[in-house]
């Protein structure tokens, strides 16, 4: 009998967390297919919003903590000087707890390179050098946790992309970073339907601005 409710309980619990992933995973792609759907960058917010709110019911899960800051690192990379600081504040808030649920994950650290990237534009001169080492030091970090993320490169392209071409950056140099992600992606395949799957179009605009 006792081996009976046991079963049984076991049973029941298996249901229970199945139900709650499949729950979890719905919601994830309703937030992931509005984020790809955004036509203005303030959109981003609602988007940053209900990850925001799984993360909240899902606190072992380092996914909608991952887009959540990714969707406010998107909102800085295009909000006044003044706003900026604020914005990173809060995708660095998301990703560090991101990171506390999955540590050394190369997603986690490409995004927290763009944060850095995004708080030099506050004041290039005054912080270049600053946020531009940091962002470089987090994305040798995303290569060297996962060598195959394409992300990984392409971030690395856009940093030296834009720095000027005095300090070592400009299109020419950042081209095999580019060409380096575009074959990454040809075989690249995320870990599930709701894990990190950008970039891919992003890096062909910048192939073509690199020609």
């Amino acid at each position: 009998m006792k081996k009976l409710i046991t079963l049984i309980a076991l049973l029941t619990l298996s249901l229970s967390v199945n139900a709650q992933n499949k729950k979890f995973i719905a919601g994830m792609k309703k937030s992931i297919a509005c984020m790809d759907s955004v036509k203005k960058t303030e959109q981003f917010q609602s988007c940053a919003n209900d990850f925001e709110r799984i993360a909240n019911a899902e606190k072992k899960e380092w996914l909608p903590n991952y887009y959540a800051g990714y969707c406010y690192v998107l909102l800085a990379f295009n909000a006044p000087t003044d706003k900026i600081d604020a914005l990173c504040d809060k995708a660095d808030q998301f990703l560090k707890k991101a990171d506390s649920l999955n540590p050394n994950n190369s997603e986690i650290y490409v995004v927290r390179a763009m944060v850095a990237s995004a708080r030099i534009s506050v004041n290039p001169m005054a912080r270049g050098m600053q946020y531009g080492m940091e962002s470089g030091t987090l994305l040798e970090k995303a290569i060297g946790f996962d060598p195959k993320n394409p992300r990984a490169y392409l971030q690395k392209g856009t940093s030296t992309f834009y720095t000027p071409e005095m300090y070592g950056g400009g299109a020419k140099l950042a081209k095999p970073s580019f060409e380096k992600a575009i074959e990454l992606y040809k075989t690249f395949k995320p870990a599930s339907e709701v894990h990190p799957n950008w970039g891919k179009a992003m890096t062909d605009d910048f192939l073509k601005k690199c020609e």
